[in-house]
């Protein structure tokens, strides 16, 4: 495994960490303080504006695109330590134009579109001028499993009918919020995952009503996560993405980045949680001395510096399987990363809320806000269960060979040897 970075790569890290120190974290206070004064919590305050072009004259825009005509052209190893940059705070991605879920739909526009569809939508998301959203769970079905989808795409001449109720639709609140590319059901007889298609559906089309955003631990801010109806949309045949039929391999195409943005913005936060950890634990003084001489607290360090070069190093293998041998010669390493990097994101960030004490669950610090973001990644992309279960039959199917050896009549060895024991069994 080669985890060098490309000398490219090397350059936009440290111009990344310069626009973060000197740009963004400045701009903290003053992106709260102008959403407040809106009192809208979906409010695009001015100064997200002054970041992007900042950020676009410094040539970190679209770094996440590997399409060289529409991005920076990187590879996913080479990503992936800029993607743990952004991850450090919650402004910096949306000011580079790299923030979810608009990456996964312009990844899916430039790849599956066709030139109508990204002169439409790809060039204004590419440019920073609208947002996307992407609209596939519903609340009235175990969403985890994608062929459980109900939403309907009924072709109508020249048109499609959309009909569908979807929740957990991220940035729908947002006014710049322009599109959504929509999974649902276009043909109910074919096979399980044939049956889905995907279409872009613009968000100003009679019958799409947002109902309500859901908050998330209480919280709900930026472009929100919507509950949205579809109710008898129409929209051209031509808004179709790629093949009909074609939704569910598309998902999959559009998952496989994805979840490595993911990852390495969880390790983003669990970089900064830890920092903050080591910060408090030098000017916190209980019982005489600083928190920083406990050997609790040492340990917990400790633990938290282990975990974090773990879930670092794996998502770094998975990155460069992506590169080497394609998305679906690294499934297994993207599915165990999904799980290790929100585990460590959480629990790391959970160690820093316990170390400020009461400040750590205020809005005077950013760990409960982290530790929001970092609890959903549990089920964001698909719940940890499933991705564990992946793993699982994996690891399982090279040992099939003892299902039907167990249920074999065993020769009697002696008082050791039980029935359908392989390890006890006489060979002979």
């Amino acid at each position: 495994m080669d985890f060098e970075f490309s000398t490219r790569s090397l350059e936009l890290q440290d111009q990344l960490r310069d626009f973060v120190a000197t740009q963004v974290v400045p701009a903290e206070p003053v992106y709260a303080e102008q959403v407040a004064a809106s009192g809208d919590p979906h409010f695009h305050p001015p100064v997200m504006e002054e970041l992007k072009a900042e950020a676009r004259r410094r040539e970190l825009w679209n770094l996440f695109m590997p399409h060289g005509h529409w991005g920076a052209g990187l590879s996913n190893l080479d990503y992936a330590p800029l993607c743990e940059q952004m991850g450090r705070n919650l402004l910096t991605a949306e000011a580079t134009n790299c923030s979810a879920p608009d990456t996964g739909n312009m990844e899916v526009l430039a790849q599956f579109g066709t030139a109508a569809q990204q002169e439409e939508w790809l060039v204004p998301l590419a440019n920073g001028e609208i947002r996307s959203c992407f609209a596939m769970t519903e609340p009235w079905v175990a969403s985890s499993d994608a062929t459980n989808i109900q939403s309907r795409i009924e072709r109508d001449g020249d048109d499609y009918v959309i009909h569908a109720h979807k929740w957990w639709t991220t940035g729908a609140a947002s006014d710049r919020c322009k599109v959504a590319i929509l999974l649902g059901v276009s043909n109910p007889d074919a096979d399980p995952y044939h049956r889905q298609s995907m279409i872009l559906v613009p968000m100003d089309a009679p019958g799409v009503k947002v109902v309500r955003t859901l908050p998330v631990f209480g919280h709900d801010a930026g472009g929100g996560h919507g509950e949205v109806l579809f109710d008898g949309v129409r929209v051209p045949a031509t808004n179709m993405l790629g093949e009909e039929g074609g939704g569910f391999a598309i998902a999959q195409a559009r998952l496989g980045p994805g979840r490595i943005h993911h990852c390495m913005r969880a390790i983003g936060l669990a970089e900064r949680a830890l920092e903050l950890m080591c910060q408090r634990a030098w000017l916190r003084r209980p019982f005489g001395k600083p928190l920083a001489e406990q050997g609790l607290v040492q340990d917990r360090i400790a633990e938290s510096r282990i975990e974090i070069e773990q879930a670092r190093l794996l998502t770094l293998k998975a990155a460069w399987l992506m590169d080497t041998v394609g998305n679906k010669g690294a499934r297994f390493e993207i599915a165990a990363i999904k799980v290790v990097a929100a585990r460590v994101a959480t629990t790391v960030i959970d160690r820093a809320i316990q170390l400020f004490g009461g400040a750590g669950v205020s809005d005077d610090w950013p760990l409960a806000a982290m530790y929001t973001h970092a609890r959903t990644l549990h089920l964001v992309d698909g719940p940890d269960e499933v991705h564990k279960q992946q793993i699982a039959r994996r690891e399982l199917r090279q040992y099939e060979a003892f299902a039907s050896a167990a249920a074999l009549p065993t020769v009697d060895a002696g008082a050791g040897a039980r029935d359908g024991d392989p390890s006890s069994r006489t060979e002979g």
